[in-house]
């Protein structure tokens, strides 16, 4: 039985950033993938990710100059990006990129289906997969695992008790031809964030740009919500439903990570499959990355020292950088989300200038701004008003 020193399962961009950076470091590491699993995904990325993980700009679809923010009322809040861009990548090919830059770093990739986890005699684990619905079922011995196959991920469930019930909201995207031109409800450098009940009693519908394509998605924690009504709705709205589908997704999204990633002994997991998405926004790119390569180095750690405390490394370094912007973007999603009136007065804060330049700064460089203490407190204070209902909703 061939052995690794880690099997990667999932080759989304949090596994394939972490099957590259143990290529890289001289492991010899596999990246077991499903075929054919593209995620539906609006495709926003930072211009930090870009810069974080030597991304070239090729890869690139879109790149979006404004966000526009729609309440229920109809009443638009264009939001200009300033001096930076939201950069758009289609998840077919900027996956794909992904892991043939692992594979040309030295990683080995297998494509099939992840089934369990078993162990030999001297207690190594035993990653058991099957390359086709039926086959014969393969099994590969490693040091380490990292289970990056997403929101219920398998890995997850097998070696981490109570990781199941990690809450999701439920994404579904159509991808479409985009208008050749531009109009008032369509343009090619700007993105539409729908807060309205009728789309989404709970989160929100959204028209990113791709380009040539464009994405049209809704996501719900309601199960009971008719995800593919909604963006019908939508596109008759927008005038896009003359436009070609040219692919549909749905998947989980899970919106909370998980209080412990590791196993305690050679298991860690990471991106969608820790729960590493954030709340409000679901952006889960960039996060997923980021995610990918702090289990890399934990890994790393632990292959050196053989020590499985280490494995614990992963999610600490995440949370310390990133638990704070979590917390309160899910403190957000709960206030802001939960009504149309609340969400009518959430779009009318998107107007401040304050709320506008501080909300880029900290997509831009992933971290809460703190060197504007008077406009934090300028916010806050409006956030408070508006949440009591004192301050005023324009039209």
């Amino acid at each position: 039985m061939e052995r690794f020193d880690a099997v990667v399962i999932g080759g989304g961009p949090c596994g394939a950033t972490a099957a590259d950076d143990l290529a890289m470091a001289g492991r010899k590491v596999l990246l077991l993938d499903r075929a054919g699993r593209i995620k539906p995904c609006g495709g926003a990325v930072p211009p930090r990710l870009l810069e974080d993980f030597a991304i070239p700009l090729s890869l690139l679809v879109a790149r979006a100059t404004e966000a526009r923010m729609i309440a229920p009322s109809n009443k638009a809040v264009r939001m200009p990006v300033g001096d930076g861009f939201v950069g758009m990548v289609d998840r077919d090919q900027f996956d794909e990129w992904l892991r043939d830059r692992a594979m040309g770093h030295g990683a080995h990739r297998r494509t099939g289906t992840f089934e369990r986890i078993e162990r030999s005699a001297e207690g190594m684990a035993i990653v058991c997969f099957r390359e086709s619905r039926g086959g014969e079922l393969q099994r590969i011995e490693t040091r380490s695992v990292i289970g990056a196959d997403g929101a219920r991920s398998g890995v997850a469930r097998e070696e981490l008790p109570g990781a199941e019930r990690v809450p999701c909201v439920f994404a579904y995207h159509e991808v479409i031809r985009a208008p050749r031109h531009d109009s008032d409800v369509y343009q090619k450098q700007r993105c539409d964030v729908f807060y309205q009940g009728d789309l989404s009693p709970d989160f929100y519908g959204w028209i990113f740009p791709h380009g040539d394509t464009a994405s049209i998605g809704v996501g719900s924690a309601n199960k009971g919500f008719a995800l593919r009504d909604a963006v019908k709705v939508m596109r008759d709205r927008n005038g896009l439903e003359g436009c070609e589908t040219i692919r549909c997704e749905g998947a989980p999204i899970p919106l909370k990570p998980l209080a412990r990633w590791d196993n305690g002994r050679d298991v860690v997991v990471a991106g969608d499959a820790a729960g590493v998405v954030a709340p409000a926004s679901g952006e889960g790119i960039y996060y997923a990355m980021t995610c990918g390569r702090m289990a890399a180095g934990a890994v790393g750690e632990f292959l050196d020292t053989g020590d499985p405390r280490r494995l614990r490394l992963a999610r600490k370094r995440f949370m310390k950088e990133h638990g704070r912007v979590f917390w309160v973007l899910r403190m957000m999603q709960y206030f802001w989300y939960s009504s149309d009136k609340r969400r009518e007065r959430f779009v009318t804060m998107c107007e401040d200038p304050d709320v506008q330049r501080l909300t880029w700064q900290a997509y831009m460089n992933k971290k809460l701004v703190r060197a504007d203490p008077l406009a934090h407190l300028r916010i806050f204070l409006k956030d408070t008003a508006h949440l009591l209902g004192l301050a005023p909703v324009r039209a």
